[in-house]
């Protein structure tokens, strides 16, 4: 084996040299380089180096797996080239502009969309969930007679349940800002520069309004969406640009004013402006559509009313509406209910077809409750729709199957109201408003219950039905599949590796990632948590444990070096949903608890949770032999070494 400093020096001249560096970090196993030519890389020399297990292109990375002693390579490396540290990977530092720009190159235009969206929305779920269920809890109190709405009592839990959606901007601000890796409070103080009274208040104005001469066109920002994605989607590169060119002396205050300088005006002169000018083109074709055939307004209005509301420019509908109503009814509002309970369908969709999963019901059965009762969908079409692509198709037809049968039966809107059940005497006729609704919710949920979520999805919930096995069938599953499935195991002293998660136990080879699934690292298995706590798999010595707490590596008494891995490319959020009370160095008990994740985060943040269990030692003994796919639990044999 060569040592360190040579593997190093072997490593760079075979990546294309130091000048084909932008940067360099490392991982529990591996180093991930960024280069600037990936041509240049000799990938077989690489791989037949005695010092590297293997060498792959993944994730906009060149990444060199060396094993448990990278951080040694790793330094040897460092120390002898001028190559840039990248980024950190036990510190919230910020992604390069570089690493931006192979993320984006890597993907399709519109995958880069829907994961920036996500990534914004998915930290709010929680909040838009809650915020959705007090506004449904209002209307029952209200409807019941229980509340009054003059009471101080109701005006207390209004604000609670609007709080969030008035201030939509500021909340946007912050999550797409940390998506995208810049300063999230300065993205909160633009989208609060919009939302300032003394700005807000121009839009009263009777004069005709300029910013330095240029035509001022005042938005109301309040729960709008789209300005805000496309300012942050500006804002990150300029951040970028004045922290690099800027002297270190002045940045803690120069890059964020910059920032919020440029890009307050800018929204309010070109971002909101737009919005208002696309809604107005939306608002005349809408009114060419209905003169042509009620039907099919009503198919193309339904199919893009949520897309409208993603976008924000579907308030610029609401004075049609209101023209419509003052001369004796609105139809456009009774064909956007197409689409709202549409989305009701969808969410009840995913209840009845995940209902063993405990986060995917309890998120869908709020949202179906906030949207029956209160008309608010927000928790479903950001929580579910645009993190799941699959259901837009589903939407769109479901809503515009209800948003045509309300223009072919000609229903209308005749006191304006918020879709929702409580709502229903606001429309008429009312058998035929009802029957055009009740279609696109049943399409909604069949079609979901049907098709689902994906495969992500579906594994979660076929674990979490697992779980729910008694304990008697458990045994005998596992007692027969101990006798038929076990691998043949050679003559001598067996060891066995328990489980250190609740979970699916999954092949090795079925694991997405190629330094893992091609064995390079060694045998084991993977598993597909059902929790978020590790514990200690047997009596061991902490030989490793990496900053951002997604990896460790233990050692036991008999010589068996094994990694553990939470999740793929779990390295990339440096410690965020992950926490720990040992260290390396300690030795721990069989069952100790070593980390605590949270598995639903980890996964709403675009990562894969199944781990890699790896005795990275494996040429050092007889034979690996993993246990065949089923569910485990802690003190269950996973993986068993032969000497």
């Amino acid at each position: 084996m060569a040592n360190n400093k040579e593997t190093a020096t072997f490593i760079v001249e075979h990546i294309g040299g130091q000048e084909n560096v932008d940067s360099l970090v490392h991982c529990a196993t591996r180093l991930r380089f960024k280069l600037r030519d990936t041509s240049k890389v000799d990938e077989k020399a690489l791989k037949d180096h005695p010092g590297v297990l293997t060498a792959v292109e993944s994730g906009g990375q060149y990444q060199v797996v060396i094993g448990n002693h990278v951080a040694k390579v790793y330094q040897e490396i460092m120390d002898q080239y001028n190559i840039q540290a990248g980024e950190s990977s036990d510190a919230d530092e910020e992604k390069s502009a570089e690493e931006i720009k192979q993320s984006v190159r890597s993907k399709n235009p519109i995958a880069i969309v829907f994961e920036y969206i996500s990534g914004t929305f998915s930290p709010l779920i929680p909040a838009l969930a809650g915020s959705g269920m007090i506004k449904a809890l209002l209307a029952v109190l209200t409807m019941a007679g229980w509340l009054s709405e003059e009471s101080s009592t109701y005006a207390v839990l209004d604000a609670a349940s609007n709080g969030l959606f008035y201030f939509f901007p500021v909340f946007i601000g912050i999550s797409a800002a940390k998506f995208l890796k810049v300063n999230p409070y300065v993205g909160g103080v633009i989208g609060a520069g919009l939302l300032e009274p003394t700005f807000a208040s121009l839009m009263d104005a009777s004069q005709s309004l300029d910013f330095m001469g240029i035509p001022l066109i005042i938005s109301d920002y309040t729960q709008t969406v789209f300005p805000m994605l496309v300012a942050m989607a500006f804002y990150a590169p300029i951040e970028r640009f004045f922290k690099k060119y800027s002297p270190d002396t002045i940045q803690l205050f120069f890059v964020p004013m910059m920032g919020i300088l440029i890009m307050v005006p800018l929204t309010a002169l070109i971002f909101g402006p737009f919005s208002q000018y696309l809604s107005q083109a939306i608002a005349n074709g809408l009114v060419a559509l209905l003169d042509l055939s009620s039907i099919l307004t009503g198919i193309v209005f339904a199919s893009v009313w949520p897309f409208l509301v993603v976008l924000g420019v579907h308030w610029g509908i609401t004075p049609i509406q209101l023209d419509n109503l003052a001369r004796g009814g609105d139809p456009l509002n009774a064909m956007a209910a197409g689409a709202t309970f549409a989305q009701m369908g969808i969410a009840f969709g995913i209840f009845l077809r995940y209902r063993k999963n405990k986060d995917l019901s309890s998120l869908s059965l709020a949202g179906t409750v906030s949207g029956i009762v209160a008309g608010v969908t927000e928790p479903i079409l950001y929580g579910f729709i645009l993190r799941y692509r699959r259901l837009i198709p589903i939407l769109i037809v479901s809503g515009a199957a209800g948003g045509g049968l309300v223009g072919f039966f000609g229903a209308e809107m005749y006191s304006y109201a918020f879709n929702s059940v409580l709502t229903i005497p606001a429309y008429g006729p009312i058998p035929q408003y009802v029957f055009s609704i009740a279609v696109s919710f049943v399409v909604g949920t069949i079609l979901t219950f049907i098709f689902g979520l994906g495969k992500e999805a579906d594994a979660s919930t076929t674990t979490e039905a697992t779980n729910a096995t008694t304990s008697e069938s458990k045994e005998e599953a596992e007692a027969e599949q101990e006798a038929s499935d076990k691998e043949e195991l050679v003559e001598g002293t067996q060891i066995k590796i328990q489980s250190p998660l609740s979970g699916e136990l999954v092949p090795l080879t079925e694991v997405e990632d190629e330094v893992f699934s091609s064995g390079a690292m060694g045998k084991g298995a993977a598993i597909l948590p059902t929790d978020g706590t590790l514990v200690a798999p047997f009596d061991s010595k902490i030989s490793s444990f990496f900053p951002s707490k997604h990896a460790i590596g233990l050692t036991d008494e008999n010589g068996i070096e094994l990694l553990i891995h939470i999740g793929m490319d779990t390295v990339q959020l440096n410690g965020e949903h992950f926490s720990s009370s040992v260290a390396e160095g300690q030795e721990v008990k069989q069952g100790d608890t070593l980390v605590n994740f949270d598995v639903e985060a980890i996964q709403q943040a675009g990562y894969s949770v199944v781990s890699p269990i790896i005795v990275t030692n494996t040429d050092s003994f007889k034979q690996v032999a993993s246990e065949k796919s089923r569910h485990v639990e802690p003190n269950d044999t996973i993986i068993t070494v032969v000497k």
